[in-house]
């Protein structure tokens, strides 16, 4: 133990570098086999207040456990069909959209040339080249992050069958926990647990109450301006808005896409704009703080270096599970005391501040305003005995 002690602060962070390049390429190899698991994972953690109740019901726990999932599932379902049903007239109208699109870069092309003297042939290049790079990588990249249909089925069924019998070995899980950690970390371990179960609780159900929220609200602002696939727009943007920071400019970008490919009113486009902008305001300052509440505090530039690392790594479920998965290690990091400053730099340090220091800077400006007024008041003192 002596030995361990005097390791330097230099060895130790090697050593934490080079367990998380561990686990990154760990994760990055091992990800068709561990991203079913973790969504499972979150998922049975979802469904725990659902099984419990159902428990209380005198509903067998195999059972209860069941009927869980295949609600679960059938909300799923439910919520795909939805979604399905509002594409299906959207991808009619491709071919229109895209027509009515090639009108307005034309006509962009026209006076770019007029006023920013760059010829048609020097655009036209810049578009082939774009167009080839988006080609070559870019729909490389799109077909091996969105699942196939029968991919996706299976990937369903895989993360049912793992989150029922996470949910009936729960116990056995737990207890396995406990034994593989010595007894004098089990107030830590416990902590950590709890704390995992209520970030995740907590973050996945504001954030399904929060995406029908701001669904509805888009839906509403886009058919009062006459947007065409209003419904599909809305829905589209509040599932990208699970995207921290991105997801708004993709679905706004979208959004303004579609709209020009459907009509030539510029105040469509302006209303648009303002529209969406104001619901992501209320949303990022209202909405997320109440809903989401307090559980996930994690500083802005870890939340888009996670989300960046995870869609490297593993595609769209990288991005949808960053967010959590910094929160459950910000947690593990708190408690163990050699890894505490990660969990610093990953925290927002505008949550952290001590409230002795704050009632120390409030006394220190009272303090201030007082003296000021002695002072005013001394001078007035004197000049009237002048």
């Amino acid at each position: 133990m002596n030995n361990i002690r005097t390791i330097s602060y230099a060895q130790q962070l090697s050593f934490q570098l080079l367990l998380i390049l561990l686990i990154g390429i760990f994760i990055s190899v091992g990800h068709g086999v561990l991203v079913p698991i973790y969504f499972s994972i979150l998922l049975s953690i979802l469904l725990l207040p659902v099984t419990n109740l159902l428990q209380k019901c005198y509903l067998p726990a195999t059972m209860a456990n069941l009927v869980a999932v295949i609600l679960a599932l059938a909300v799923i379902a439910t919520i795909v069909y939805f979604i399905s049903a509002q594409m299906i007239g959207f991808l009619n109208d491709v071919p229109a959209i895209r027509e009515h699109l090639a009108g307005h870069i034309t006509s962009l092309q026209k006076w770019l040339e007029q006023k920013v003297h760059i010829s048609t042939e020097v655009q036209k290049s810049y578009i082939d080249d774009i167009r080839e790079g988006v080609r070559h990588s870019g729909g490389q990249y799109i077909g091996q992050t969105f699942l196939t249909v029968s991919q996706t089925v299976m990937f369903t069924i895989i993360v049912a069958i793992y989150s029922f019998l996470i949910l009936c070995y729960r116990q056995l899980i737990r207890r396995f926990l406990f034994a593989v950690f010595s007894s004098q970390h089990k107030e830590r371990l416990q902590f950590v647990l709890l704390q995992s179960k209520q970030i995740i609780q907590k973050y996945m159900t504001g954030l399904l109450i929060e995406m029908a929220i701001v669904a509805a609200c888009n839906s509403a602002v886009l058919l009062i301006i006459g947007v065409k696939y209003a419904v599909f727009l809305g829905v589209f943007a509040a599932v990208l808005n699970i995207v921290p920071y991105i997801g708004l400019f993709t679905s706004l970008v979208f959004t303004v896409l579609v709209t020009l490919g459907n009509s030539s009113s510029m105040n469509e486009i302006i209303w648009i704009i303002v529209g969406m902008e104001t619901i992501h305001f209320l949303d990022a300052n209202f909405l997320m703080t109440k809903i989401v509440g307090s559980k996930v505090k994690i500083n802005a530039l870890m939340t888009i270096v996670g989300v960046v690392i995870g869609g490297s790594m593993i595609g769209l479920p990288g991005i949808f599970l960053a967010l959590p998965t910094i929160a459950i290690v910000n947690v593990i990091f708190s408690q163990i005391d050699a890894l505490k400053p990660w969990s610093i730099l990953l925290s927002d340090d505008n949550e952290n501040i001590p409230e002795k220091r704050i009632l120390r800077h409030l006394k220190k400006l009272s303090d201030k305003r007082k003296a000021a007024v002695v002072l005013t008041q001394a001078n007035k003192s004197n000049a009237t005995d002048h």
